[in-house]
């Protein structure tokens, strides 16, 4: 483990500061520490800056109330940049957006940025604001019994794909499970981030049980 002493601060006393989310490894923001807003960070467990423009300490969300609660920091090779994985209570920007990279510079032909997350978003905005002739709505309209049935009828279309060995088949299935999985999810008020941590619980739990059976 590293310590503050072992960081490289510029000739202004700074380090950069790479804020992402924990969860869905986002970037948020890009911000600057000094020793003493590093340390406070460590002491409070939030993150504390140091503001270039204001020449000032900059604690994230003591104003706007969205803090964010620090779940790892790690240094770069040269030990002069910093990755801090946080989660948080709000919007990462101080325009109220999810991030403060949002101005699109490049993207290559065919890149699709898509994730569980925003799909997850979809479905909830669907919930809350069903557009005409929506599928997801129709879902959400007829309820649970009509999810679950067709969770039930996408599950078998799977175990039929993978018995027949068809991978591509299996793939096409998965996905039309996953998404019927996660319309029941939303339904349900089950976040992908509850998910989640159900399966590091049983990771942990596992990985104990294999060094159990090692040390017999």
């Amino acid at each position: 483990m590293l310590h503050v002493s072992d960081l490289k601060f510029d000739e202004n006393g700074l380090i950069p500061a790479i804020v992402v989310d924990y969860r869905t490894n986002k970037v948020l923001t890009l911000a600057y520490m000094n020793e003493e807003s590093l340390r406070i960070t460590l002491d409070e467990g939030k993150t504390c800056f140091w503001s270039r423009s204001r020449q000032k300490l900059w604690r994230k969300g003591e104003t706007s109330g969205n803090y964010q609660h620090v779940m790892e920091i790690k240094a770069d090779c040269d030990k002069d940049a910093l990755v801090i994985k946080v989660k948080k209570d709000g919007p990462a920007c101080h325009k109220g957006t999810d991030s403060c990279f949002t101005n699109t510079f490049y993207r290559k032909s065919g890149y699709n940025d898509f994730s569980l997350d925003s799909l997850m978003t979809l479905l909830k905005d669907r919930k809350e604001n069903p557009p005409a002739g929506s599928y997801t709505s129709y879902l959400f309209e007829k309820g649970i019994d009509k999810i679950l049935k067709k969770v039930g009828e996408e599950s078998t279309e799977v175990i039929i794909a993978a018995k027949a060995d068809d991978k591509k088949e299996t793939i096409y299935e998965i996905a039309d499970l996953a998404y019927h999985i996660m319309v029941m999810m939303t339904e349900m008020g089950i976040s992908v981030e509850d998910v989640t941590k159900e399966l590091a619980s049983r990771h942990v739990i596992d990985h104990k049980v294999k060094q159990e059976k090692m040390t017999k």
